[in-house]
């Protein structure tokens, strides 16, 4: 168990803008940061962080919290375990009390295949580096391929002796069982017992963002027709190639400051690149490009430069993941390496300089390199001619024609051109893979609201996958203006106002706080009281933002403002008004106890109305009709002075 101030001191130290900024390529917006939320799909960015309040929230899919959340859901970490990874990155020697066997079995069944991959990757790493077998075989082929030692160091490169059973024996009597050993693809059961899948073969652990091993390639370095080149970890719950891409981990930090992302094949690619220099560079392992892989290159940057070494046959087939890219607005460009080169063999004969001037002079956009490869291999056969047409007219139909029309133009008339067919046409078909496509959703979308409803078994968590929905029930207004009063007493309590000793002040004396209705909000009402006694002044927002209720903590995040940026909403969707400047906190205050104030006198107002209806004497009915006058004045000059917005709701 990790101590309460270990924890704490991990809050402390941690910034959220140096961790979001690991995964998401922040831009700069007053005083808050922008990006393309990484827990959806989006074009336009929705997703804020605030340094000063220590939170992130996305205004598209709702996901708010503070940095141990953000490791936690990006990474898919336990509480734990999303400490332990800050620690690490901020160099925090944690605190723990020592664990008993049964905590330790415990622990053990909850991170299964994460612990075991860790210690298969130091394990290949030692062979590699400290036995004669490894470095006489496995060391020998990366120094051929003119790897250092620092670059090996760097992608923990690492080699699986040739016997049978060695590392499956390793792993056993470090208390692996063989089930575990299985479903993470290291070991199989033949027909005399169990032995290693990887044996022989040079190793390469496949990192997440974070740099936690999700599984491996493994390479085989004697000639045998019967085996595969390269063998991959099957698909398990950490592993699913289609969501990774090799050398994030290494590259994630030089992708966002470059604000470009290289896309290589192969493993070695990768490697070579980065020793040479050029470190903006990942690997597809030779799959397409998938929906996840654009996502994770997404959150770092929207240009997108695929190296290709010349086989046609490989790039064709890569050009069919590339609509995709197309249509989530990526800007890809292609460069087709000279004949018999490839990314590795390029960087080590020519070096970064000659790299950096190649791709300059020979990049491409992805229409511009299709039509070129396409008519090369047409020629003049009319069918296959016929069939490219199609090919250009859907891969531009796919350019998002409201963000990027004049680019989709371009594509248009210039491929009218090259293709030598009539430009009205060419439009024409463009709109009708357009329509086709709407269409086809359309329907889609039609049969899964007819489709009968089922109960499902819960899924696994995997990493990089579509988040869950927000089921958490939207806010009325009672609740909201509750919570709004929470917002404003964390964000302005301890500023100045006239007449009191500060803005928390002036609310404690005029509010009823038994108004608050909703439990939560009333518990953090009193919380800040609290502690505003105590310390004599209200607390800060890491209070909430870190406190050990994790339902009261959510539900404080949920509420606060990143910026200024959504106020304006906020106004027309609550009638909460707002004033620029250091004057708005003043407005806020005033526009919150408003709607207490109006609160109270509409509950005055059908009390007197109840009591009137009851009443016999007429004297007394009109003394309270005269009094259900005043507040009705009283209610109407609220509404001159603040607008219509707040009464309307509470009707």
């Amino acid at each position: 168990m990790i101590s309460p101030a270990s924890i704490q001191e991990v809050m402390n130290r941690a910034d959220i803008v140096d961790v979001v900024g690991q995964f998401v390529r922040l831009k700069k917006r007053g005083a808050n940061h922008i990006a393309n939320c990484p827990f959806h799909n989006e074009k336009t960015p929705s997703f804020y962080v605030s340094g000063a309040k220590g939170i992130f929230k996305c205004f598209g899919c709702a996901k708010a919290g503070n940095v141990v959340t953000f490791i936690q859901e990006h990474e898919k970490l336990t509480y734990p375990e999303a400490i332990r990874w800050l620690a690490d990155y901020y160099k925090i020697t944690l605190e723990e009390t020592e664990r008993t066997p049964e905590q330790q079995q415990q622990q053990l069944a909850e991170e299964g295949l994460r612990i075991l991959n860790e210690y298969a990757a130091q394990y290949f790493h030692d062979t590699l580096l400290n036995t004669e077998e490894g470095q006489v075989i496995g060391l020998s082929y990366f120094k051929q391929r003119g790897f250092r030692k620092d670059t090996i160091e760097k992608f923990k490169l690492g080699y699986n002796p040739e016997i049978g059973e060695a590392f499956f024996k390793a792993a056993t009597l470090k208390g692996y069982n063989s089930e575990l050993l299985e479903r993470a693809g290291f070991v199989k059961n033949g027909q005399r017992g169990h032995y290693d899948v990887y044996r022989g073969r040079v190793i390469f652990p496949i990192q997440s963002m974070t740099g936690r091993v999700l599984g491996f390639g493994a390479r085989i370095l004697k000639s045998n027709d019967r085996a595969p080149k390269y063998i991959n970890t099957p698909e398990n719950e950490l592993y699913n190639k289609s969501r990774v891409l090799y050398g994030m981990y290494q590259s994630r930090q030089s992708i966002s400051r470059n604000d470009e992302c290289f896309l290589v094949e192969g493993y070695t690619d990768v490697i070579s690149l980065h020793q040479g220099g050029v470190e903006n560079v990942v690997a597809s392992s030779g799959t397409s490009l998938t929906e996840g892989q654009l996502r994770v290159i997404g959150q770092l940057t929207r240009n997108l430069t695929i190296l290709y070494d010349g086989d046609s046959a490989g790039v064709k087939a890569a050009l069919r993941g590339l609509d995709m890219a197309l249509s989530q607005s990526f800007t890809v460009k292609l460069v087709l390496l000279p004949e018999g080169e490839d990314p590795d063999s390029f960087i080590q004969k020519s070096g970064a300089a000659r790299f950096h001037e190649y791709v300059k002079e020979h990049k491409q956009d992805i229409i511009s390199f299709r039509l070129e490869v396409g008519m090369r291999d047409a020629g003049d056969d009319p069918v296959k001619k016929s069939k490219l047409v199609n090919e250009i007219a859907e891969s531009v139909s796919l350019i998002n024609k409201a963000e990027d029309f004049a680019l989709q133009d371009h594509y248009i008339r210039e491929a009218a051109r090259r293709l030598q067919v009539d430009e009205t046409k060419l439009v024409n078909l463009v709109n009708k893979y357009i329509r086709d496509r709407a269409e086809q959703e359309r329907k889609q979308q039609s049969r899964r609201q007819d489709a009968p409803q089922q109960e499902m078994p819960d899924a696994p968590e995997v990493y990089g996958t579509e988040p869950e929905p927000d089921l958490t029930p939207k806010l009325n207004t009672t609740e909201f203006q509750e919570w709004e009063l929470i917002r404003v007493l964390i964000e302005h309590g301890n500023k100045p106002m006239e007449g009191y000793a500060h803005a928390a002040d002036m609310l404690y004396h005029t509010l009823d706080p038994d108004f608050l209705e909703n439990e939560l909000a009333r518990r953090a009402y009193d919380e800040y009281y609290s502690y505003l006694q105590q310390h004599g002044t209200g607390p800060e927002y890491n209070f909430f933002v870190t406190h050990p209720d994790t339902t009261l903590q959510k539900a404080v995040i949920e509420i606060m403002r990143p910026g200024e940026e959504m106020s304006e909403n906020w106004r027309k969707m609550y009638g909460i008004e707002t004033l620029a400047g250091e004057l708005n906190y003043i407005n806020e205050v005033e526009s919150t106890l408003t709607y207490f104030e109006l609160k109270k006198i509409k509950l005055v107002q059908a009390e007197l109305l109840k009591r009137i209806q009851g009443e016999k004497e007429e004297h007394r009915q009109m003394a309270m009709l005269k009094k259900l006058i005043e507040l009705k004045h009283a209610e109407a000059d609220i509404v001159k002075k603040m607008g219509t917005v707040i009464v309307k709701q509470l009707k």
